[in-house]
């Protein structure tokens, strides 16, 4: 227990983490409540103070941005996984 990381240094290092990945194509998973869950495969273009964003492919051709906060990644609300080999990135799911 003493080895543990404060939830405000972790936000921190999942921020650090996706700054380094700008660019970089991502999938997200995201519970959105209610049993609603949505995937989608796109490329993180923005990592802000407080929250990230990823531009995806939406219907029709559109391009979409979706925001997602650190703290999601964080509490396992939103997960983070490479969409080549289904391997976590950043977060809960990527640790053992």
């Amino acid at each position: 227990m003493e080895n543990e990381i404060p939830a405000v240094n972790r936000v921190d290092q999942i921020r650090d983490e996706l700054v380094a990945m700008q660019g970089r194509r991502i999938r997200v998973r995201a519970n959105m409540g209610r049993s609603r869950i949505v995937e989608s495969v796109g490329t993180l273009v923005n990592a802000h103070p407080s929250l990230f964003v990823v531009e995806v492919e939406g219907r029709r051709g559109r391009v979409v941005r979706q925001s997602y906060q650190y703290v999601d990644v964080l509490t396992g609300t939103v997960e983070l996984y490479d969409p080549e080999t289904g391997e976590g990135l950043v977060g809960p799911s990527s640790e053992d």
